[in-house]
């Protein structure tokens, strides 16, 4: 990737003169190091994830936050390692699995990353599909609105506009907070839903299965270590850019146990039935409780940003992932041309064919079982590459060690573990 015109810091881990020069603000360089962790996690909470979210408190109720809040440290483990990786090597995930493991490995990791971007686009172009209809508006309109923004927001030739205007765009997510707020749930059920975790009922371990699949998605690891390379920060914000990702890690969850809360208090309560698997079922099901404000603008608005955040980032990292292998020049820091040209014809087909398979009324509920099967496949092969090459690409003194190491691989473990669990259950054969 090519250097940005502005580092974040030099060597000695001071702000540099160009970074100093933006405001006495900055001058502990925190805000300009913070982001990528922020952008990555606020797009782990995307459409497909707060629909089970939703599912998840109507079913379980409070039974589903536990599950929730055990995923934070995992959450962080997993992301925190892209981290460490992308600021050490200043290399990308796909091109040091071409370094370190061959052109197979990095072909397999990098097309079946683009296929489950696209799959994540669908889902994200569904939920903005759906929050234009809660609004009256078609999806004729609406998709082709959401492809030419997010098109254009591509070719600004700035990875930290990008950056800002995805932190802009996910901050709509925080309208879960109010919704929860105004569902008004009771603190005494709240704590005794946190005591119970029935993992001996099937139906309860498969939606934590696919709380855990909705929370770990293998896009997130190409884009947050990408992240790190095109905004150019160095060792000596190592620190910092963990604060950044412990932060969204912390954040993403709290959003995710809002929507599990505030369906417990409502749905899950007064024993609301019917499928929730689309945002119209979903706002229409809280309406009756939450009002017109809570059920359709507040929950419309939060799903709106986090639709739009998530295709942003998916869509990036499966271009930077192809790229990567591929050997092709990618950064948000030029404008196209005929260095970049592969790199942002790749970004734009994604939009492009995932916008066309919504228009074209393709069976969503089958396509999404199907990203949510690969996904699941996916995971045991990515976090198994992460986990090698936290082991093999980095210096000795920025790997893991002793009691940090182990845990950190027991919890890859376990989400590898829920990941193949899904399978079956997904395709039909249990």
């Amino acid at each position: 990737m090519t250097e940005t015109t502005a580092p974040v810091a030099d060597a000695s881990g001071q702000p540099s003169k160009a970074a100093s020069r933006r405001g006495r603000w900055l001058r502990w360089g925190v805000l300009t190091v913070w982001g990528p962790g922020l952008v990555v996690m606020l797009a782990d909470t995307d459409a497909g994830s707060l629909i089970t979210a939703s599912q998840s408190g109507a079913q379980w109720g409070y039974r589903m936050v536990l599950p929730q809040l055990i995923l934070m440290p995992i959450l962080y483990v997993v992301q925190e390692m892209t981290v460490r990786l992308g600021i050490v090597t200043k290399k990308g995930h796909g091109a040091l699995i071409r370094e370190r493991f061959g052109r197979f490995w990095a072909w397999i990791s990098a097309f079946t990353l683009f296929a489950s971007a696209i799959g994540a686009l669908l889902t994200e172009f569904a939920g903005v599909a759906g929050v234009g209809e809660l609004f009256g508006v078609s999806r004729w309109v609406s998709i082709p609105v959401a492809t030419a923004a997010l098109l254009a927001l591509a070719l600004t030739g700035s990875y930290r506009r990008v950056e800002r205007i995805g932190l802009v765009i996910g901050s709509a997510e925080l309208a879960f907070l109010v919704a929860m707020l105004m569902a008004r749930p009771e603190p005494k059920a709240l704590v005794e839903g946190l005591k119970s975790m029935p993992l001996g009922n099937s139906s309860y371990l498969l939606l934590v299965a696919a709380n855990v699949g909705a929370v770990i998605m293998p896009w997130m690891v190409f884009y947050q270590q990408g992240a790190v390379v095109d905004k150019h920060l160095s060792v000596a914000t190592i620190r910092e850019a963990r604060h950044d990702t412990a932060a969204g890690a912390v954040l993403t969850q709290l959003i995710m146990i809002s929507v599990v809360v505030t369906v417990a208090s409502t749905i899950g309560a007064h024993g609301g039935q019917g499928a929730l698997n689309t945002v119209g079922d979903i706002a229409n099901a809280l309406t009756p409780y939450l009002g017109r404000v809570g059920g359709t603008v507040l929950f419309g608005l939060g799903m709106l940003g986090a639709a739009l955040v998530a295709a942003i980032v998916s869509s990036l990292a499966g271009a930077w992932g192809l790229s990567e292998v591929f050997g092709w020049k990618h950064t948000l820091n030029e404008r196209p041309n005929r260095a970049t040209a592969k790199f942002y014809i790749t970004y734009g087909l994604a939009h492009v064919i995932g916008a066309v398979l919504v228009l074209a009324s393709v069976d969503l509920v089958n396509l999404a079982v199907d990203v949510e099967v690969m996904n699941a496949l996916l995971l045991p092969i990515v976090l198994g590459l992460l986990l090698a090459l936290e082991a093999r690409a980095l210096p000795e003194e920025w790997r893991m060690r002793g009691p940090r190491k182990h845990i950190a691989r027991a919890l890859c473990l376990v989400v590898m573990g829920f990941g193949l669990y899904m399978v079956p259950q997904a395709l039909g054969w249990t």
